[in-house]
């Protein structure tokens, strides 16, 4: 995030939602300028001008805006400051992600010194990864920066796969080749593997993985860690109610998400929850219904 200072003179801005809507301080939203600089639109491109210039819904006099594409939000004292490209903008299970958010909140950590976000297709849809330039890189360094990120930034917005580079794939012109960075692997996800030796632990580690469409899990294995979200722990719940006749709450696997551990928390207390589990699930599905 840069600050970019205040509006100079005759020069209106105004970070707009999506409804037009001032956005609330700290929150980023799109850049609009206006004023009696604001230039009639682009020649002999009417189509063009008519999508990034719009009429100024302050204005009674018929005044227009101009949508500048960039992502801002107003800090202390009026400064406005700059949070990315609306083009940078993603969509993962309904939930709008800004992908200069992550990747700035990425450099401001002491190890990484270039960040780049984007969404790829994994295993059970549109999944973040991250691609580095650090002065250390691994498992360690991943974990850090997990516990970094969810310091300032919801849990969606944490990317599923961290992938170190030596240096970032540039084009000819020395951009950023996007179409260059290497496919992340998913068996990067998992930890070392430890293989299920109880009946029981096998049958929970094949319903993981089938869940979460990864060909095996492991004991010391994160549902989370290996692209698991709210709305496939809902799923899971659900098939292990019905596959082993277990009534969990959902809670568990929030609390509990290594494989090892969950199933000794429900193992040790004896659950039996139908009734609360099942209230979780129908909360659960409300909220992603309502996304």
């Amino acid at each position: 995030s840069v600050p970019i200072g205040r509006p100079i003179v005759n020069l209106k801005t105004h970070i707009l939602d999506d409804g037009l809507l001032p956005a609330a301080q700290g929150v980023a939203a799109e850049l609009y300028l206006g004023g009696i600089g604001l230039a009639r639109g682009y020649h002999n491109r009417a189509a063009l001008t008519a999508e990034r210039f719009v009429p100024d819904p302050f204005d009674e006099q018929g005044g227009r805006l101009y949508r500048t594409g960039d992502l801002a939000r107003y800090r202390d004292k009026g400064v406005i400051e700059y949070a990315g490209r609306i083009d940078h903008q993603v969509k993962i299970r309904g939930l709008r992600i800004e992908l200069g958010e992550i990747e700035a909140s990425l450099l401001e950590h002491e190890n990484v010194q270039e960040a780049v976000v984007v969404d790829v297709d994994g295993p059970s849809g549109k999944q973040l990864a991250a691609y580095l330039v650090a002065e250390h890189s691994g498992d360690n360094l991943r974990d850090a920066l997990k516990v970094y990120l969810k310091e300032t930034l919801p849990d969606y917005m944490v990317p599923t796969h961290f992938v170190w580079l030596a240096s970032m794939p540039l084009s000819a012109n020395g951009k950023l080749d996007r179409k260059a960075l290497p496919t992340p692997d998913a068996s990067q996800l998992q930890r070392q593997y430890v293989a299920p030796s109880t009946e029981q632990e096998q049958q929970m580690a094949a319903i993981w993985a089938d869940v979460l469409k990864v060909e095996r899990v492991g004991l010391s294995d994160d549902f989370f860690e290996l692209g698991g979200h709210s709305l496939l722990a809902t799923q899971l719940i659900s098939r292990i109610h019905t596959g082993l006749g277990i009534d969990i709450p959902l809670r568990l696997i929030f609390e509990k998400p290594q494989l090892n551990e969950f199933i000794q928390a429900f193992a040790s207390s004896g659950l039996s929850l139908t009734e609360d589990g099942l209230s979780d699930i129908e909360k659960m599905m409300n909220e992603m219904a309502g996304i």
